[in-house]
């Protein structure tokens, strides 16, 4: 039997372990899923001007198309064949109930295919992650994405599938959703442990294992009340920081539990929850005689030295990933000379870029140039990504020190450069009217969180591998590349001043 005061004592010693790892997976997920509505309440952007009808957010974007598209036929010859094409797609985009039909469901599809294929999956890693740091104190954070490094994808969205479609349906009748959903509640956990498992078997184990516990999972849910609403006081904050991180160590505390004792028992497919090394930490005899055996075969793992200690032994997972999706481990305690500076400073530029238009277009429907140039550049990404290379690097054992002080250089220079451009070229950026404003309305802690985030992204990943594929190439190219994306930098930069 469990008792809800010996989990919550034991996740709560879980939490002091691994507690920078915890929430920076909670904050990861409040990011890119549904599934914590009181933490997605810290990213929220609101601008009270931007809220239109989804009719409204959708017109704007293809009415700029059409003009592009009339912009452009002028160009083509009349007995050019495209001619007729993009003549007949104007036509349609002109009928505005076309339009709204069309691209609502579209937007439908793209969200569905966003459920099942990333939504869904991450909160599989998220289970992943808080099981295996049970045991494992180094367990790393990215192993949220493990279904994808595994590319193992197929088989667990199917499950997920239908375990949504299940729950939704049962929701209908109110007390069904309730039962149903303690009843469901162990799937995810059942395809962290073994992603191969089949629908029907996935779905009959978490019955098994929650069978005679629905109630207590239910009073151990009701138990987290006061811990809930205290986050909604703090507009999600005290969610991420404490909040989530002690409920999902509290929850992968008592499926550990419920697996053990079912596995002990020999009740009806058992073998089916077959990570042994979930609850058995492997010593460094049995590791050493493992990775001997392991090396004289043809796994994906013989080619890199990949047994780091106080970690799960992937090599010993029962799915496998194929040879070309094993990479060797990022070093970002790497060197990075000036021609790596320069150029890394203008991939950020553009890479923050992206994001930015990605961002506009999904919070205001509108796909705008975020930038006061021509070309896609947002110098604020580069400037901030070369600090974090250059003066950080004494940080790179301590990300959360690394996250706190991203947070402060990114709302600094956010700040400072809304000054500049506010008193020496009288342009006044639109001001953040969200509850999470601060700096007089110049600076927002969604964005700030999100920016540390990214930074800490780029130091221990995206700056080693641009880095990497960077110096493969001669001398001469690198100088090159260089030079040319400088060139256009300046003169775009020089365009932007004497214009404004």
């Amino acid at each position: 039997m469990w008792s809800r005061k010996e989990l919550k004592k034991k996740a709560r010693i879980l939490i002091k372990s691994n507690y920078w790892q915890s929430i920076s997976v909670c904050f990861l997920i409040a990011m890119l899923t549904a599934s914590y509505p009181i933490s997605r309440s810290l990213f929220l952007n609101y601008f009270p001007d931007k809220i239109q009808t989804k009719t409204a957010l959708i017109l704007p974007v293809f009415i700029s198309a059409e003009s592009f598209s009339s912009a452009f036929l002028d160009f083509i010859p009349d007995n050019f064949i495209a001619a007729a094409f993009l003549h007949t797609v104007q036509n349609y985009l002109k009928r505005p109930d076309f339009i709204v039909t069309s691209f609502l469901t579209l937007g439908v599809i793209l969200s569905l295919l966003y459920k099942f294929f990333i939504s869904n999956l991450l909160i599989v890693g998220e289970k992943r992650f808080f099981v295996e740091s049970y045991n494992y104190e180094d367990t790393n954070i990215s192993k949220i994405f493990f279904l994808y490094k595994l590319r193992y994808l197929a088989n667990p969205s199917w499950v997920m599938f239908c375990y949504t479609l299940f729950q939704k349906l049962w929701d209908l009748t109110i007390i069904g959703g309730i039962i149903k959903h303690y009843e469901y509640s162990m799937i995810p956990y059942i395809l962290a442990e073994n992603p191969k498992i089949s629908q029907k078997n996935a779905f009959f184990l978490s019955k098994q294992l929650t069978r005679g516990n629905k109630w207590k999972l239910f009073l151990l849910d009701c138990s987290f009340l006061g811990w809930e609403l205290l986050s909604l006081f703090t507009l999600g904050i005290l969610d991420i920081l404490y909040v989530r991180p002690y409920k999902m160590n509290c929850k992968a505390s008592l499926y550990l539990f419920l697996r053990r004792n079912y596995v002990l028992s020999r009740a009806p497919k058992y073998e089916q929850l077959n990570d042994s090394y979930l609850e058995h930490v492997p010593s460094e005899d049995e590791l050493l005689i493992s990775q001997a055996l392991y090396d004289d075969s043809e796994g994906p793992y013989t080619k890199i030295a990949y047994f780091a200690p106080h970690q799960y032994p992937v090599f010993l997972f029962s799915v496998q990933p194929p040879i070309a999706a094993v990479k060797s481990p990022v070093n970002p305690a790497q060197n990075y000379d000036f021609l790596s500076c320069v150029f890394l400073f203008h991939a950020f530029s553009i890479f923050g870029w992206l994001l930015e238009i990605i961002s506009e277009l999904l919070s205001c429907g509108t796909l705008e140039n975020v930038t006061l140039r021509t070309l896609p550049w947002l110098p604020l990404y580069g400037i901030c990504g070369l600090l974090i290379l250059l003066l950080l690097k004494k940080y790179i054992k301590k990300p959360a020190t690394m996250f706190i002080i991203n947070f402060i250089v990114y709302t600094v220079l956010d700040y400072l450069i809304q000054l500049f451009l506010d008193l020496g070229f009288g342009i006044e950026l639109p001001k953040y009217h969200s509850y999470l404003a601060f700096m007089n309305g110049e600076a927002y802690l969604g964005d700030g969180a999100v920016f540390a985030l990214l930074g800490c992204a780029f130091f221990y990943y995206f700056a080693p591998r641009w880095n990497s594929l960077f110096m493969k190439l001669k001398k001469w190219m690198r100088i090159s590349i260089c030079i040319l994306l400088t060139a256009i930098f300046v003169f775009d930069l020089l365009s932007g001043i004497i214009q404004y």
